[in-house]
């Protein structure tokens, strides 16, 4: 059982790297350039493909490794038992990352494929196409630092509950 914890330990680390470390990629980089031109919102948009994977994987991982690590700690002591500060920092975290789970989704299924249309628009309309591709440009801004928040609030409460 001890190794099987290392290794739980070990990939959720390393799910919660590649996850944050990419979002930090978009937050201190990605998002200054875009927002002086020098990265092209097309780059932009390749950019973002070429990350999902990751973040899918590295939410999924964080998702069983959490659980796992969640249930063989001393301090759980059942199912939606909010009796600790432990717990209280655990149920926080779960629905912060519930919202990160929901806000991923929405921009991949919704968002995402929305930006990819005012590119087939963009020959027909040009005006129209621009006008909302700059509408979704800044929801997209504002649903990542959402989205950031809510990693900000996991890694809190992680805190919290690791200190109790």
């Amino acid at each position: 059982m001890f190794w099987i914890l290392v290794l739980s330990y070990w990939l959720h680390l390393l799910a919660t790297v590649i996850w944050l470390g990419g979002m930090a990629l978009m937050a201190l980089v990605a998002w200054p350039a875009l927002g002086k031109g020098s990265l092209a919102a097309n780059h932009w948009l390749i950019l973002q493909q070429k990350f999902l994977p990751w973040v899918n994987g590295s939410l999924v991982l964080l998702l069983i490794t959490g659980f796992f690590q969640m249930t063989t700690d001393e301090n759980y002591t059942g199912f939606l038992a909010v009796d600790s500060v432990w717990a209280w920092a655990i149920l926080i975290k779960h629905l912060a990352f519930g919202g990160m789970v929901i806000l991923t989704l929405y921009m991949q299924l919704s968002l995402y494929p929305a930006i990819e249309r005012t590119k087939l628009l963009m020959e027909k309309r040009p005006k129209t196409a621009t006008v909302t591709q700059a509408e979704l440009q800044q929801k997209e801004v504002r649903l990542l630092r959402l989205n950031l928040m809510c990693a900000t609030a996991v890694l809190f409460c992680t805190a919290v509950a690791t200190a109790v």
